[in-house]
């Protein structure tokens, strides 16, 4: 009798491979990023999006540590107890924190302005050890020759940033060295957190003529706080990122932060496919985009030319 019901049932065991269907195979991913703002947030999601779009199932752990470098620490070390197939920094102190945390699993950054001289990796060409990552340097040429179209007669400029982030004292010293050129003089205020940059702005006033805000995590951060103060005293503030000129700012030639997250997802994907990061390049965004914001500057003293909107890739409204 047993023999009976066996025979159809082993049968059919033999038959189930066949009709079981094949699972895509799940990954994770943990981001340690420094701090919430539009530039930051858009560029994670471009991670997940790109990923996606190849067809991995990956599981996220999000983590933002605030802007405060203890907790980036913590999170570095949280995630090393999650054991993820990728880690990833965004920004520049999250991904240092990362890089010395984790050592084992692969670290892939992103928006670091130099990856050299943040100690993350040897070279750009061939980064070594666990680490490679996206570079988002400011074309900060370029960034000065835009503000002179808006006010051609320009002597000081100046500058909001946390001298605590080693991407914007690299950001703030090629400044100086654009501005000497072109006989601009800088006019620095420091904040060490996003509470201080109010009054880091209300400082500019009567010493500057306009101020530029580099890809500085803290003050971006705060970035409504700062034109605040360019409405009220009519002082002209300019970005180096697109994502704050819908926040206020007057204009920005910048990365696309999105888009740097695609392509950022596109090197997680090749980790995922075993691909060593220390073999990987940096890799940096070549496109790069005017937006412009009419009304911002209209509020700040300034008009937009008509040549200058037709080089907008986007007119912020």
């Amino acid at each position: 009798m047993l023999k009976r019901f066996l025979i159809p049932f082993v049968g059919l065991l033999a038959l189930l491979p066949m009709a079981l269907p094949t699972l895509a195979a799940e990954y994770s991913v943990s981001f340690n990023q420094i701090v919430e703002h539009p530039a930051l947030d858009a560029l994670r999601q471009g991670v997940k999006d790109e990923l996606k779009a190849q067809g991995f199932e990956v599981t996220y752990h999000d983590h933002i540590a605030q802007g405060n470098i203890a907790t980036a620490n913590l999170i570095a070390k949280q995630i090393l107890g999650e054991r993820p197939d990728v880690a990833v920094g965004i920004a520049t102190p999250t991904a240092q924190a990362c890089a010395q945390a984790i050592k084992e699993i692969p670290v892939v950054f992103a928006a670091v302005t130099d990856p050299v001289g943040a100690g993350l990796v040897q070279s750009l060409n061939k980064p070594g050890g666990n680490v490679t990552g996206t570079s988002d340097m400011s074309p900060i040429d370029r960034q000065l020759e835009l503000i002179l179209e808006f006010l051609p007669q320009l002597k000081k400029l100046g500058v909001i940033y946390n001298s605590g982030e080693a991407n914007s004292v690299t950001l703030v010293r090629v400044l100086k060295e654009e501005c000497t050129k072109r006989g601009i003089s800088v006019e620095e205020a420091t904040v060490s957190n996003s509470a201080g940059v109010f009054q880091a702005a209300k400082s500019l006033i009567g010493r500057t003529e306009a101020v530029y805000i580099p890809t500085d995590n803290t003050v971006v951060s705060a970035f409504e706080a700062i034109t605040q103060i360019g409405y009220q005293a009519k002082l002209p503030v300019f970005a180096a990122d697109t994502d704050s000129v819908a926040r206020g700012a007057i204009a920005a030639l910048a990365v696309d932060y999105y888009k740097m997250g695609r392509q950022t997802g596109e090197m997680v994907g090749r980790v995922f496919k075993g691909a060593s990061p220390g073999e990987m390049p940096i890799e940096t965004l070549r496109e790069f985009q005017v937006h412009v914001n009419p009304g911002s500057a209209q509020k700040m003293g300034l008009t937009v030319s008509s040549e200058l909107l037709d080089k907008a890739d986007k007119i912020v409204e």
